[in-house]
């Protein structure tokens, strides 16, 4: 009889033992992230213990605004055998991440998790959101979400006007409504005159008709140097050249934009400052700011 109590008691105490370590488990140790966009999100959800790897972009201090951050992490170029070799319990792609590296991890029955990349701050809210469940610390979402909330709130111009504004790219794009560059400028005050023009393929505004019709404040998301190729040709020709000699004009930086992250809170603050004291409102247009002698 003592036998079988002890029996029965051995059972329960490893079955306990057995449930516990799988729901230690169940949070993810070992995790990759395959998307320069997701490697900067989760580097700031959870410790770097537990990234097992990021992206081969991670550390690309013109295109991620946590690059500093990312520094040291192993890096792939997001094939399966590197991936597999990691062991990961979890992995993080976009939604056009690594298309075949993502249908034969979950082939293999690797815990994958695609999520969206957002255009917008609510969509950048969810994202984060998605990824902090998955990687056990919803807590830490919340968190940055507030200090987000709370920076926005610092950051928006309380000027009531509301000048024109495009924020122009390589190839001649504009970003009309419904992109991350459309939620920026209108969070700090401005009209994105991209809006109302009906833009050509991929959102191309041609040079000819931003010079024939200019908004109050010209932002530049990528510098003129930024490209080499005949792609940013448009940044560097002439006419444009002597439109922001004319137009007020502000250089946004690429990591601050290129992905829905708390940092375009920093973008949002910039472009507000430009509106508060970059530059003087006369009659709802933005004119430039007078010069101080020191």
């Amino acid at each position: 009889m003592r036998g079988g109590m002890a029996l029965l008691a051995f059972a329960t105490l490893a079955a306990f033992v057995a449930a516990r370590g799988q729901a230690v488990a169940e949070v993810p140790q070992r995790i990759v992230s395959l998307n320069m966009c997701t490697d900067q999100l989760l580097v700031d959800l959870v410790d770097r213990e537990r990234i097992a790897a990021v992206s081969f972009l991670a550390t690309d201090r013109t295109l991620s605004a946590n690059a500093a951050k990312l520094q040291g992490l192993k890096r792939v170029r997001g094939t399966a055998e590197e991936v597999l070799a990691l062991k990961p319990d979890l992995v993080i792609a976009g939604e056009f991440t690594t298309g075949p590296t993502v249908d034969l991890l979950k082939r293999l029955g690797v815990n994958v998790l695609v999520v969206p990349l957002a255009s917008d701050f609510e969509g950048m809210k969810d994202t984060l959101r998605t990824i902090a469940r998955a990687a056990g610390v919803p807590e830490r979402a919340e968190e940055l979400i507030a200090e987000f909330d709370e920076r926005l709130s610092e950051a928006r111009s309380v000027v009531a006007a509301r000048p024109s504004a495009i924020a122009y790219q390589v190839n001649s794009l504009a970003s009309g409504s419904g992109t991350l560059l459309d939620a920026v400028l209108e969070a700090a005050g401005f009209h994105n005159i991209a809006r109302d023009i009906k833009l050509g393929p991929a959102g191309r505004l041609p040079l000819e008709e931003l010079v024939a019709a200019p908004p109050d404040l010209i932002v530049l998301a990528n510098a003129p140097d930024d490209f080499k190729t005949v792609l940013a040709d448009n940044l560097r020709h002439p006419a444009f050249s002597r439109l922001l000699e004319k137009r007020p004009h502000v250089h946004l930086p690429m990591p601050l934009w290129m992905c829905a992250t708390p940092r375009i809170a920093d973008a949002v603050a910039l472009l507000a400052s430009m509106k508060r004291t970059g530059v003087a409102m006369t009659h709802g247009t933005v004119v430039p700011a007078p010069r101080t002698t020191p």
